[in-house]
């Protein structure tokens, strides 16, 4: 179901600026992107902002958004006259951007010099491509056999370190949550995909690419154009006992294609905003993305405020919604001074994740930050190294592959099912959370000072009981009945304390054994588990 919303607000003309552009063969079509001066609005003026906000956006707007009201300019539609002002000269309009106020253009030299004449057009630039920050490492993975009540197969491992199974034995797995995914498309035949039990339940996408409804395999695809999305999608959604087990399997996915798949990974940024855009307005609580940018971006420049990409995820979060993204793959050194993360990256309230080994030991092609102003980047870490995911081709094989694009996912799962057990918790909580009860704070006090490591690798199962009562042991919210017959089922020594398997989770003293202590401490917690 779709809203209209209405909003009230005043607006002053901004004068125009025009930038040169670099000659080339005069009928040559380029991509630019141009940005416009305030939109034209007459003071006080009642419009339809946004015709595109799902009752579901406008809802966790109200809850989490941190700017002024429900909406503001931004949400406002690019004014049409001026759409029709830049195709008058001949130029096409890819893409558009309500947030930043901007479109981008295929257009010849001349068009774009007379676009850049245009007293409404602020700036013209071109539109850059970039090279993909995952490793593309990859090699056949075998099932083998599983834990607990859930039989994760092959992705037990990378699920174990951040704690994923614990939250799925409590009965968080995704359900009633949106994850919104940006990629390079999404290949959806794996059988785990397909699971009577769970199938993949995708409730919007869009092809920003091709510009139609289709994220899957087109006529005139790459061959390889799917493989990166769908061995995120699969990292996250896969349900297939025995085989692979995703981290949220049982969230609902809003998917944008965004990325431009060529000899080499081409990823476009007004593809990615576009998209960011849409799984906003599509009632996303999340979104995340393993693509990145940094070719003609130098490293003065990821200041949280330049970067196209950077700046739409600030206005994303500062939605609510909150955002998650790959560090990048360009390795780290010992210097705090310097730093290889991408945009947006550097975005102010995104979670930026790193790489590590199962060890916990950091992988070496994970970036360091810090940030251009200083801000610690990367800020969580998981398994980036030989993931298990699904086979992009093959409907049955399953696929390893290493990079901060395949940590992300996790990270992003672990989110998903934090947020589902703490529906209280807007941005700046979910980031506190995460970031308070991962390995290396819990640890040490602090982050890391060379800005490889961060928070360190996290916990879904500490994130979701900080600040709630150690009875509640089904995180409900509420210390009950329910708990005291779980600690009662699980009366004895505790055996093995493996967090999966659940034996120990009564143990709420941690002295080895459920007996009347424990019971003593459900007591005298009873009611709300909040303090």
């Amino acid at each position: 179901m779709y809203f209209a919303a209405f909003v009230t607000f005043a607006l002053a003309m901004q004068p125009s600026a025009q930038m040169a552009v670099t000659a080339s063969a005069p009928s040559e079509r380029r991509a630019m992107w141009i940005e416009l001066a305030a939109k034209p609005l007459s003071n006080h003026v009642i419009i339809a902002a946004d015709t595109l906000l799902s009752e579901r956006a406008i809802a966790r707007r109200e809850a989490h958004r941190t700017m002024p009201g429900l909406f503001d300019e931004r949400d406002l539609p690019i004014d049409a006259t001026r759409l029709d002002s830049i195709r008058s000269t001949g130029a096409d309009i890819r893409t558009q951007s309500r947030w930043l106020n901007a479109i981008s253009i295929n257009a010849t030299d001349d068009e774009i010099r007379a676009i850049a004449k245009l007293p409404f057009v602020l700036s013209v630039a071109p539109l850059h491509r970039s090279h993909p920050i995952h490793l593309d490492r990859e090699s056949p993975i075998e099932a083998d056999g599983g834990i607990a009540s859930l039989d994760y197969g092959s992705t037990a491992a990378q699920l174990l370190q951040i704690d994923i199974p614990s939250m799925h034995m409590r009965g968080f797995h995704g359900e009633g949550m949106i994850i919104g995914i940006l990629d390079t498309g999404f290949n959806r035949v794996h059988e785990a995909f397909h699971s009577v039990e769970h199938p993949l339940d995708v409730i919007a996408e869009w092809d920003f690419v091709s510009n139609d409804g289709n994220t899957g395999i087109e006529t005139g695809d790459d061959p390889n154009q799917h493989r990166h999305g769908t061995w995120i999608l699969g990292t996250l959604a896969a349900y297939l006992p025995g085989s692979a087990i995703g981290a949220a399997f049982s969230a609902k996915f809003v998917l944008a294609k965004t990325e431009v798949y060529a000899t080499e990974t081409i990823i476009e940024e007004d593809y990615y905003v576009a998209g960011l855009e849409f799984i906003e307005a599509n009632g996303a609580d999340l979104a995340t993305s393993s693509l990145g940018y940094i070719d003609w971006y130098t490293p003065e420049m990821l200041d949280g405020l330049t970067a196209i990409t950077t700046r739409a995820v600030n206005i994303a979060t500062a939605n609510g919604l909150v955002c998650l993204t790959a560090a990048g793959n360009a390795g780290h050194d010992a210097d705090p001074l310097t730093h290889s993360i991408i945009a947006p990256a550097d975005a102010f309230n995104v979670i930026t994740c790193g790489a590590a080994n199962l060890d916990d030991s950091i992988a070496g092609f994970s970036s360091d930050g810090p940030t251009a102003d200083g801000r610690l980047k990367p800020e969580v870490l998981a398994c980036g190294v030989s993931v298990v995911s699904v086979h992009s081709t093959n409907p049955t094989g399953l696929t390893g592959v290493s990079g901060t694009s395949l940590s992300t996912p996790l990270i992003a799962g672990a989110t998903a099912l934090l947020m589902q057990a703490r529906g209280d918790l807007g941005v700046a909580g979910v980031r506190d959370a995460l970031f308070t009860t991962s390995s290396d704070f819990v640890a040490n006090g602090f982050t890391d000072p060379l800005f490889i490591r961060g928070y360190g690798v996290i916990s879904a199962i500490a994130a979701a009981k900080k600040n709630r009562s150690p009875a509640d042991l089904n995180l409900d919210g509420l210390v009950n009945a329910v708990d005291l017959t779980s600690l009662l089922a699980a009366w004895g020594l505790c055996i093995d304390p493996d967090p999966a398997n659940g034996t120990c989770i009564a143990d709420i003293d941690l002295d080895g054994s459920i007996g009347g202590s424990d019971i003593a401490r459900i007591l005298s917690a009873w009611g709300p588990s909040f303090p």
